[in-house]
């Protein structure tokens, strides 16, 4: 019952899921999520780590960066089922749209000052 408890926590916060929304775009790093979601550095960091444990979220060096994606899922079942469930949730939410909207004009490099 664990892994489904640590899933549905990581899942309970609302800027845990907007960032599940977000990273169903695209990868991005904790710059470009900071400025969609209008938050501190360290909360986004926060708020991912608790994603990564949950099987919901990884990452990958990319040069300077560090990119977050949403995980296939293979780490937990529960993960997997909710994040295809989330594909189809929400999309008509006019923050989350607005957010997404927004997310072509976040130019990391400005962003994250490298």
């Amino acid at each position: 019952m664990k892994p489904f408890i640590q899933v549905m926590k990581a899942l309970s916060d609302p800027n845990r899921v907007k960032i599940i929304k977000l990273l169903e775009q695209k990868s991005m790093c904790v710059c470009e999520l900071r400025a969609a979601l209008n938050i501190s550095q360290p909360s986004v960091s926060k708020h991912l780590k608790i994603l990564e444990a949950s099987g919901l979220v990884d990452f990958q060096k990319n040069g300077l960066w560090v990119d977050y994606f949403l995980t296939d899922g293979r780490q937990s079942p529960y993960a997997a089922t909710l994040l295809g469930s989330l594909k189809h949730w929400l999309n008509e939410d006019p923050e989350l749209t607005g957010m997404i909207t927004e997310i072509p004009v976040l130019d990391r490099e400005t962003l994250c000052k490298r």
